[in-house]
């Protein structure tokens, strides 16, 4: 049973076809990578996905409801697409708790857990702007990892990672996978889908293939 389905789903933007009649099928409980070049539509195409935009034709269900008619996004979902919106003038770890205070689900002590289990130490008392372009980066991934999701959709999750946080990155998505997580991972770094994915796709031109 498919817990991801795309229907023909295309997006032009300014007469310029971003994603062209793109149909796939993704079960729940697996890792499914996505690999191409800077504006090959990858960005594009887990936007859509996770409902921040919405595509100019075809359907986008997520768990059998429909983004834009039944529900305005997935109810579990986990993301880090481009910029998150973090306070600059906060610490990381009270950037998390302000997000995670939203649904109200994980506590002071699953965020710390959640901060340290990537290599964050959460008593770091300085400021988000004063973080490296690696921790905001290991941030990102916190706030989409901490409450458990359903749904974790990653774009270039190894970005400004150095191999050892990236090896730990790679572990932690595997036991996400583990306990029933569907994980969605755009990068144009191979040996990132070729370790984790259980399906390969090649988006190209705003298409995509399975590999």
């Amino acid at each position: 049973m498919s817990y991801i389905e795309l229907k023909n789903v295309s997006k032009v933007v300014k007469d310029s076809k971003i994603l062209d009649s793109i149909s796939l099928s993704l079960e729940k409980g697996k890792i499914y990578g996505f690999l191409g070049s800077n504006g090959s539509g990858k960005t594009m195409l887990f936007r859509t996905i996770s409902g921040l935009i919405r595509p100019t034709s075809g359907e986008v269900s997520i768990n059998d409801k429909v983004i834009g008619k039944e529900i305005d996004f997935p109810e579990s979902c986990g993301i880090t697409i481009e910029n998150t919106g973090f306070w600059n003038d906060q610490t990381g770890f009270d950037n998390l708790k302000n997000i995670a205070s939203i649904k109200n689900i994980v506590d002071d002590r699953a965020i710390m857990e959640s901060m340290q289990r990537i290599g964050l130490n959460p008593q770091d008392k300085r400021k988000f702007r004063k973080y490296s372009l690696g921790m905001k980066q290991k941030l990102a991934l916190v706030q989409a990892f901490m409450e458990s999701q359903d749904l974790i959709i990653l774009d270039e999750p190894t970005n400004s990672l150095d191999e050892e946080s990236a090896i730990r990155v790679r572990n932690i998505l595997r036991e996400e996978r583990s306990r029933g997580a569907t994980i969605l991972i755009a990068s144009h770094i191979s040996e990132d889908i070729d370790r984790l994915a259980d399906k390969k796709f090649k988006v190209d031109l705003g298409r995509v293939y399975e590999i």
